[in-house]
């Protein structure tokens, strides 16, 4: 059986530079650690309910709802928080 190396040098330069360009994509996506700013989009999204809710509130609601995704409590994802808000 041949090696990658081999196989990549029986190809055409056009495709030589696709294997690279592939490899390059690859490493860049999926072997390199990906070091992401954190977004805070979400800043602000509770803020109607600023004189409504504290904080410690907010939370304990977040926990003790049903979760969005089907998984049940303690599935680590949280649950939507404005549809637990409703009075």
């Amino acid at each position: 059986m041949k090696t990658l190396e081999e196989l990549v040098k029986e190809l055409p330069p056009e495709l030589q530079q696709e294997v690279q360009d592939f490899a390059r994509f690859l490493f860049e996506t999926k072997v390199q650690p990906r070091h992401s700013k954190l977004r805070m989009n979400w800043a602000g999204a509770l803020s109607e309910f600023r004189g409504q809710f504290t904080a410690l509130e907010l939370q304990k609601k977040a926990f003790s709802s049903p979760c969005v995704c089907g998984e049940g409590q303690g599935s680590g994802t949280l649950p939507r928080v404005r549809s637990s808000l409703a009075p």
